[in-house]
């Protein structure tokens, strides 16, 4: 199958072609279809795999083929970064359309707000929001969604997390009950599908290679501990020179931390939710274009960062969801291109790792750390040792247990009797004796276009 297979609109065609795109990915051949159709639609499918262009390039061609000129599509998405992501997708796929969209986010100064309300006051077919910023322009009642056709939920499973759903719900209060709804999903955990069914009407479904990281993608771990992460790192980085490498910290804490370490020998940033919108924009503009070759960084970035050729991804601590690893690992090996992806597990982190493995459906492949640096902690795969610390070896030395005293209680009345002497481990030993691991666009040809209500 490809493209042409579709039947789009010709303009739509010709773009498709002059950006190179020949054969749909799986997702896309399932899912366009049915959108088409004007079907609702819960698909299901991991980062990386194209489903951007699944949900866009259907709805473009419904716009170009009515000559609509008002407000069609919403899509809603968890991050100010996808929102940007993905109107910068609909301007490439609609460039020979006239088709126009318009991102809103918050998080920007009165600069950035002006120039989205021109955008809207100039008039826009599509529309892509965050879920906040969206409900104060409703509140305000500074949208007009009366026109609106189409209602996508991008990352649905990333906004549930986030605490979208009660925002997301309030949206759908101001949409036309008559429309198609398509919810597209990393993953699909009962309070998803729960949700779905309050705003989808009879909706299909398409579900792709759950928990699979891309086949292009080498995967390999160092079991270490947390003090030997560092010059790991700096290790790996120093073996060749790496055009793009993302790494990925648990905490914005650790993401400075690690910043301060690697600045002084390598091209790197920092990427966190400390930073102004102005400055994050910024770097992921620096790092898209290779003037930037580092990038260091929280989940924030798991998702919604659409950059191709990233060479190597590094998660410098280990995930606690398997889910959010495979997002990790789908920044690279986009496009059929290969990629690595190197995780660093400690002792503490090694069942988390274990869950990896099991939901992934294979082992990684294990790597011996450096001739200079010390012996690392043993990985048992999937029976993880009881000592669970991420500190060295010499200091989880245990404590000698003592000795019951021998001899009947009974022997001395017990008001005479000497206290007994503590016969267990303290309660924290004990814990953690016990504890078992859980498992640029042409002009529009449509004009005088306006979706913000005059006051």
């Amino acid at each position: 199958m490809n493209f042409q297979s579709f039947n789009f609109e010709s303009s739509l065609q010709e773009g498709l072609d002059a950006m190179g795109f020949d054969q749909p990915t799986p997702i896309q051949q399932m899912a366009i279809p049915v959108i088409l159709e004007g079907k609702d639609l819960i698909a299901c499918a991991q980062t990386g795999t194209g489903k951007t262009a699944a949900f866009v390039l259907p709805i473009l061609n419904k716009i170009s083929k009515s000559g609509s000129s008002t407000l069609n599509t919403l899509i809603l998405a968890p991050t100010r970064e996808l929102a940007i992501q993905i109107d910068q997708q609909i301007q490439g796929f609609s460039y020979f359309l006239g088709v126009s969209s318009v991102p809103i986010y918050g998080g920007g100064d009165g600069v950035i707000w002006e120039q989205q309300k021109k955008a809207l006051e100039t008039g826009a077919e599509i529309v892509v929001a965050t879920p906040g910023r969206l409900i104060a322009l409703l509140a305000g009642g500074k949208m007009d969604l009366s026109t609106l056709e189409h209602l996508v939920l991008d990352e649905a499973d990333r906004m549930m997390d986030m605490g979208f759903s009660d925002d997301i719900l309030k949206i759908v209060n101001y949409l036309p009950q008559k429309r198609q709804t398509i919810l597209f999903s990393a993953t699909m955990p009962p309070k998803i599908r729960q949700f779905s069914m309050k705003i989808l009407n009879k909706p299909e479904e398409i579900s792709i290679a759950i928990g699979k990281t891309a086949e292009g993608v080498t995967q390999s771990m160092y079991s270490v501990y947390d003090t030997q992460k560092e010059e790991l790192v700096r290790h790996i980085l120093s073996q060749k020179q790496y055009e793009a490498v993302i790494i990925f910290c648990s905490t914005k804490d650790k993401v400075k931390a690690l910043y301060k370490v690697l600045k002084k020998g390598f091209d790197v940033e920092a990427f966190h939710s400390d930073l102004e919108q102005m400055e994050r924009e910024k770097i992921m503009s620096a790092f898209k274009n290779k003037a930037v070759k580092i990038l260091i960084g929280t989940d924030i970035i798991s998702r919604g960062i659409d950059v191709v050729g990233i060479e190597l991804v590094i998660n410098y601590d280990t995930p606690s969801d398997p889910e959010d690893y495979v997002h990790r690992v789908g920044r690279t090996a986009r496009a059929d291109k290969e990629g690595e992806a190197i995780t660093f597990v400690n002792p503490k982190d090694q069942h988390k790792f274990v869950r990896i493995e099991k939901l992934i459906g294979m082992s990684v492949t294990q790597n011996p750390l450096p001739e200079s640096m010390e012996k690392g902690p043993e990985y048992a795969g999937d029976k993880p040792k009881k000592d669970f610390s991420s500190a060295a070896p010499d200091r989880n030395k245990k404590k000698k247990k003592k000795k019951k005293p021998s001899g009947p209680a009974s022997e001395t009345p017990r008001e005479h009797q000497k206290p007994r002497p503590e016969t267990r481990a303290p309660k924290s030993d004990q814990s953690v004796e016990n504890s078992a691991p859980r498992p640029e666009s042409k002009p529009s040809k449509y004009s005088q276009r306006k979706n913000v209500i005059e006051p």
